[in-house]
């Protein structure tokens, strides 16, 4: 269950306080609709290869996908990632309500690695940093566990490789 997901419950029970009868209705309705909920998941899973290294990816193309990314997450395992494809140009990320540090892989339009941002710190306070590519020809932003692309010997020019 994600943040977001523990904050509603929370608000829902605390606001229907005086209706006490009301809850477990409340709380059977939350329930049923939690697993269409699309705060923990994107739409498509694929696993990629980068450098002779796996990933379980959620591919991310969707602009509202894209905004939420990896925020809120508590974890993530160090063979999972997020894999956001957008049109060839400058990417800018940020990690604005993001809890856990990444590491930011950006790749050209033929799936060659152009830059590693490595350990990209969480953020909690207003004004983020942003982290910009320095290429503005990236096609591919791969986010995986902070410290992953050094300790799987993920360089530049290495190929990102998506098996659906």
């Amino acid at each position: 269950m994600c943040v977001f997901d523990l904050a509603l419950t929370r608000y829902l029970l605390i606001s229907l306080r005086p209706w006490r009868r009301a809850i477990p209705v409340v709380c059977w309705l939350f329930a049923a609709l939690l697993p269409m909920s699309r705060c923990l998941s994107a739409t498509e899973l694929a696993t990629v290869q980068v450098g002779g290294a796996d990933f379980q990816v959620e591919v991310v193309q969707r602009e509202d996908e894209r905004r939420r990314g990896l925020m809120f997450r508590q974890t993530l395992p160090a063979d999972q990632g997020m894999l956001f494809v957008q049109p060839p140009g400058r990417a800018e990320f940020w990690m604005k309500n993001t809890l856990i540090p990444l590491d930011l892989l950006y790749f050209d339009i033929d799936g060659t690695l152009l830059e590693i941002v490595p350990a990209v710190p969480p953020c909690r306070v207003r004004n983020c940093p942003i982290y910009p590519s320095a290429s503005a020809a990236v096609r591919y932003i791969l986010e995986i566990k902070a410290g992953e692309a050094a300790r799987r010997r993920i360089a530049v020019g290495a190929s990102l490789l998506l098996d659906r």
